[in-house]
C-alpha cells in the first residue's frame, strides 16, 4: 500500500501495478456505452489514494498538449485527475458537467470560462468516447476550441471511431491491454 513515504515519481510501470491492484475487478458489469464487460476498472477506488493520483497527474502531465489553456474535467471521474493536474501543472480548469444544472448559475461547465480557450479534456476511463463526443460537442458549442482529450485508461481496444469523427485525438496514460498483459 503507498503511503506518504511513497517515491513522489512512481515508476510508470508501479503505478499501473498499482491501478490494478487498488481497481481492478472482475465479475460481469455493464459500462455505459451499454456493453457487457468481465473486467471493470473502479476508477473511484485509485482516484480516492491521494498519492496514486499525484503519479497519475505527474505522468499524464507531458499528454497535455504544449498550447492549452485550460483543462476541462469530465464528470464525475475526470473531475479528480484534471483537479490533480491542475495542481501539478498550474493550468486552469473548469468542471464539466453531463448536462447543465436547472438551478443557480444553470451552467454545463463550472469555474473558469472555456470561450475563446484551447481546452484539453480530462476522462478517467474511455471505452467508446460516446460521453466525450457529447461533451466536446456541447463545450464547443460554448466557445471551445477543442482537439484533444486524454485519459487514465483507454478501454477501446483502438477503436479511437467515434473521437476520430469529431476530430479528437485521445491520448492515454494506460491502455486496457498494458494494465493487464
Amino acid at each position: 500500500m503507498m503511503t506518504e513515504t511513497a517515491n513522489p515519481e512512481l515508476k510508470r510501470s508501479d503505478l499501473a501495478l498499482e491501478i490494478v491492484r487498488l481497481a481492478h475487478l472482475t465479475g460481469e458489469f455493464k459500462l455505459r456505452s451499454g456493453q457487457i464487460s468481465n473486467e471493470y476498472f473502479d476508477k473511484y477506488r485509485f482516484e480516492a489514494q491521494p498519492q496514486v493520483l499525484k503519479a497519475i497527474a505527474e505522468q499524464m502531465a507531458s499528454l497535455i498538449p504544449p498550447d492549452c489553456e485550460i483543462l476541462a474535467g469530465l464528470e464525475m471521474g475526470g473531475i479528480p485527475v484534471a483537479t490533480a493536474l491542475s495542481l501539478h501543472t498550474g493550468l486552469p480548469l473548469c468542471f464539466v458537467r453531463k448536462e447543465a444544472k436547472d438551478y443557480g448559475t444553470c451552467r454545463l461547465a463550472e469555474g473558469l470560462e472555456l470561450k475563446d480557450k484551447k481546452a484539453c479534456v480530462v476522462e478517467d476511463v474511455i471505452t467508446t468516447g460516446g460521453q466525450v463526443v457529447t461533451s466536446c460537442r456541447q463545450l464547443r458549442d460554448l466557445g471551445a476550441s477543442i482537439e484533444s482529450v486524454i485519459c487514465v485508461i483507454d478501454r477501446s481496444k483502438g477503436d479511437h471511431s467515434k473521437l476520430t469523427a469529431a476530430n479528437l485525438q485521445l491520448k492515454a496514460l494506460f491502455t486496457m491491454e498494458e494494465l493487464l498483459g
